[in-house]
């Protein structure tokens, strides 16, 4: 049989006071959270995990019947299983546009043509207001280096439709890009497999 002690009864009331403030100020918080809009999230940083949470919003926009379009900058000369996942849903549009890694294809030309045609469909559907959410996988990676002009990406993200939702994702978001959206999450690494000499495994990173 379990005892309360005086102890684990004071223990108790502080947290129920503490979680009592708590509310309060996240009640609060939420109170003054009264409009809606089309958010643009970027994720970004050194560490494992970006577009697999960005691909976690395309789940999640599905569950609520919206209609998501993903375009892939970087990736494409091998299959993922996001790719072939979420390919199996009508309501998506899945266009991997890249051509591998550029330290793969070693060919700036060929990079910046790739980016440049999956721009021209990225920018298809940020202005097309039947998409509520747009995925834009490793666009900050081609903006790093320069296959397209970062003025015209963040003027195209200003104009897309009110209520449309974006999410960028790749390593090295430049500042532009964080100053015009509305949430950025840094991702640190403190530990990565592939260091440890683990390949790419299937279900992890491919």
């Amino acid at each position: 049989m379990n005892r309360v002690t005086n102890n684990d009864a004071d223990k108790n009331a502080r947290h129920a006071e503490r979680m009592a403030r708590k509310k309060a100020v996240i009640d609060e918080r939420i109170a003054k959270a009264d409009r809606d809009k089309g958010v643009v999230l970027v994720n970004t940083g050194n560490a494992k995990g970006k577009s697999s949470a960005g691909f976690g919003v395309v789940a999640r926009a599905l569950g609520h019947d919206m209609r998501v379009a993903v375009v892939q900058f970087v990736k494409g000369a091998f299959s993922t299983g996001e790719m072939k996942f979420f390919q199996r849903f009508p309501e998506i549009e899945f266009c991997v546009m890249g051509e591998g890694f550029t330290w793969e294809t070693q060919d700036r030309e060929r990079d910046v043509a790739a980016a440049q045609k999956a721009w021209q469909r990225a920018k298809e559907f940020l202005r097309n207001p039947d998409i509520d959410l747009v995925l834009l996988d490793e666009l900050n990676i081609v903006l790093k280096h320069g296959y397209l002009d970062v003025n015209e990406v963040v003027d195209t993200l200003k104009h897309k439709p009110e209520m449309q939702h974006v999410v960028i994702t790749g390593r090295a978001a430049k500042q532009e890009i964080i100053d015009v959206a509305d949430t950025v999450t840094e991702m640190r690494e403190v530990k990565h497999a592939f260091k440890s000499g683990i390949r790419a495994q299937k279900g992890m990173e491919l």
